[in-house]
């Protein structure tokens, strides 16, 4: 697993061992971070300087990717101890100390927000209805800036109503990515 876009493409990214985390394939974030690049909701702006939220990080591959592309800033949300020192390992590896926060905490529990975020990743375990609850839960925290794009990582089958327009859906093996643009209504 590697960082495939930005300043610091080809870094190798750990994942903790066992099956605590599911990494996002190299090819769909490619993919992924090419329709928020080109879309026509999207452009270069919706991930440069932004505030990222990598909610479920897992590995933390989609904050430090946002972060490769020009993020100002990425927190990770991550209750798994073996996958937060392998995303704190990976913010090493790639040299965004100064650019990345790691919170040992449940998204569906979210701490109050420092600063709300412009784009959210939630690559939450499939099957267990968590990316609803934890838009709530940002929601209610202050995490959500107007107008946030909300990234989910599902499994294909898993079927999301939020309370904002779909802006794309796209299916990469069993993962499905669903794009929202962030409503007053979602919190």
């Amino acid at each position: 697993m590697r960082i495939v876009g930005g300043d610091r493409r080809g870094l190798t990214l750990r994942a903790p061992a066992g099956d605590a985390t599911r990494p996002t394939a190299d090819r769909a974030r490619q993919a992924l971070f090419d329709m928020l690049l080109h879309a026509p909701w999207g452009g270069r702006d919706v991930v440069q300087d932004a505030q990222i939220l990598d909610g479920f990080a897992g590995t933390g591959a989609l904050g430090l990717e946002a972060l490769s592309r020009g993020a100002a800033h990425a927190t990770f949300m991550e209750q798994n101890r073996a996958a937060r020192a392998a995303i704190s390992a990976n913010i090493g590896t790639c040299r965004f100390e100064g650019s990345a926060t790691v919170l040992a905490c449940d998204v569906t529990r979210a701490p109050k927000a420092r600063m709300p975020c412009s784009l959210i990743f939630l690559d939450p375990p499939y099957g267990q209805e968590l990316v609803m609850r934890g838009v709530k839960a940002l929601g209610r925290s202050g995490w959500l800036a107007e107008n946030a794009l909300i990234v989910a990582e599902t499994g294909v089958e898993e079927e999301l109503s939020l309370d904002a327009p779909l802006l794309a859906e796209r299916r990469f093996g069993a993962a499905k990515f669903s794009i929202w643009r962030h409503a007053s209504t979602v919190s």
